[in-house]
């Protein structure tokens, strides 16, 4: 069991348009036998002190998992960045640690060793890797950046990794761990990853 972190805010995005799902909404889509979004909560909803949910539509399906909703501030699905700074805006705790809805088998020890590397590095934002890739959507970061986001949205950028290299960031890497990081992108994704999630279940 996880010991809540009363310092952390859990922000799950679920507000994309998953174009290639067919525009499926990817947190609510079934598998191994509930929303996707439902395995990310499970997993790490009791590691903070307050979870919300960032979603652009289907807002009534995602308050039934029984956490605040927000909308994207900013209007026409402007992205991650958009949702990380809705976030924000409702984020009363030092830190906010921010997950896609779509990685329900992310290390559980994840947000654990972000905070822990960021405060040994004195980062401002802390990064989750694995061995192959960087995954930029996957991160904890402090909650007074809120005026930086503001500022490179404003500016019409939206690429997180011009906006890290404005701050102090540190990469956490989870050796070993790239298959933790699967997302759904493709129905044969889904199968493969419900495939996975049994067998983490059962072992």
């Amino acid at each position: 069991m996880s010991a809540i972190d009363q310092r952390i805010t859990l922000a799950v995005l679920a507000g994309g348009r998953a174009r290639r799902m067919d525009g499926e909404d990817k947190g609510l889509i079934t598998v191994a036998g509930k929303p996707m979004v439902s395995h990310v909560l499970d997993r790490f909803a009791d590691d903070a002190a307050q979870v919300q949910i960032i979603a652009n539509r289907n807002q009534d399906r995602y308050r039934q998992l029984g956490y605040p909703v927000h909308a994207d501030d900013l209007e026409g699905f402007q992205g991650p960045m958009a949702g990380m700074r809705t976030a924000l805006a409702h984020c009363t705790t030092p830190y906010l640690v921010v997950l896609p809805c779509d990685v329900p088998m992310a290390p559980r020890d994840l947000v654990h060793k972000l905070l822990e590397q960021l405060q040994a590095t004195d980062a401002e934002i802390a990064v989750a890797c694995d061995d192959e890739r960087e995954h930029s959507v996957i991160l904890l970061m402090k909650a007074n950046l809120t005026d930086s986001i503001d500022a490179f949205l404003a500016n019409g950028d939206r690429k997180i990794l011009l906006w890290y290299n404005q701050h102090r960031v540190t990469k956490v890497t989870f050796a070993g761990q790239a298959q933790a990081f699967a997302n759904i992108n493709t129905a044969e994704q889904r199968d493969q990853l419900e495939q996975l999630l049994l067998a983490d279940k059962d072992s």
